[in-house]
């Protein structure tokens, strides 16, 4: 098991180029990190890291010896998980998401799976920027909207509706808004969740509208965005789960609903495919189940004709 511990031990350091970083995860200091991999080296005879002042990177064996370890643990972590009884998991899984989705969809729904797997340690960061998921050893990202990446190992969540959203405030004191193409005459509160082409699509009868919009007040997370929608700062853009409560609340207004905005897909996303850990795995599976159970649980709803 020691030596498992220094396999794991390496494959972070070089993906995370830091001994120090590496040693904080494993709850080491970084000079026991420094020569458990130094021990390591030595007893395969080869120089696995190159070291600078500045990064540590693998070497080219390093780096051939780290393709080939990481499916190895991952090997080693299913078998262990297969004859463990009652399929509880242990370890560390690491999931990556924007703020909205982790605070309003994920979270609040992972009390069950956590008390099922009480040695199973959970691990969330929350970023509405794209990050480098190999190297932060990310087992699962849940992404909102296109995958950047069409050949990527992912799996659909689910697919939710898009909203355009004012604060009643706001709308009572700006010009009157009775379709899409006005929106050029009001203030746009931008975010993540507008920059897509599709954010400001509307399509009604065969007939689509685009505004050209600029943003008059931007923020780089969605929950700034929605934020500054409640504090009437103006009409932003976002999935309808990122503010359904606030619209519960009457903080804001659902407009344009006799138009149809993008639905958009919700993807969990496996940067190592085939060789994810049974934890990433399990959790997704979960989730899924969870978000169709809501959904099925949800009140039918009729569609009224306008008069």
């Amino acid at each position: 098991m020691k030596d498992i511990f220094a396999l794991r031990l390496y494959t972070r350091v070089a993906r995370l180029g830091s001994f120090s970083a590496a040693a904080r995860e494993c709850k080491l200091s970084q000079s026991q990190a420094s020569r458990i991999v130094a021990d390591l080296e030595a007893s395969l005879g080869a120089r696995l890291l190159s070291r600078t002042t500045r990064a540590v990177v693998p070497t080219e064996a390093g780096s051939e010896f780290l393709a080939r370890l990481e499916p190895i643990l991952s090997a080693l972590e299913e078998a262990e998980h297969s004859v463990r009884e009652g399929g509880e998991l242990r370890g560390l899984v690491r999931m990556s998401m924007a703020a909205s989705i982790g605070l309003r969809e994920v979270i609040p729904r992972l009390q069950p799976f956590a008390a099922r797997h009480p040695n199973l340690q959970i691990e969330i960061q929350m970023d509405d920027r794209r990050q480098d998921l190999v190297r932060d050893a990310v087992d699962v990202a849940i992404r909102v909207g296109r995958l950047i990446d069409s050949t990527a190992t992912a799996k659909l969540i689910k697919t939710v509706p898009r909203v355009a959203v004012a604060s009643p405030g706001y709308l009572r004191d700006a010009e009157a808004l009775e379709s899409p193409g006005q929106l050029t005459e009001h203030r746009i509160v931008g975010g993540p969740a507008t920059a897509v082409p599709n954010a400001w699509a509307f399509e009604r009868n065969g007939k689509e509208v685009r505004p050209d919009l600029q943003a008059n007040f931007t923020t780089n997370e969605n929950e700034g965005a929605v934020a500054a929608a409640v504090a009437g700062l103006g009409i932003t853009s976002t999935t309808l789960f990122s503010c359904e409560r606030e619209i519960e609340q009457g903080l804001l207004v659902r407009l344009f609903q006799d138009w149809t905005m993008a639905q958009i897909p919700v993807h969990a996303y496996f940067p190592l495919g085939r060789d994810t850990r049974a934890a990433g795995r399990a959790i997704v599976d979960y989730l899924i189940a969870e978000m169709q159970r809501d959904r099925l649980a949800e009140p039918s709803q009729v569609d009224v004709a306008p008069s």
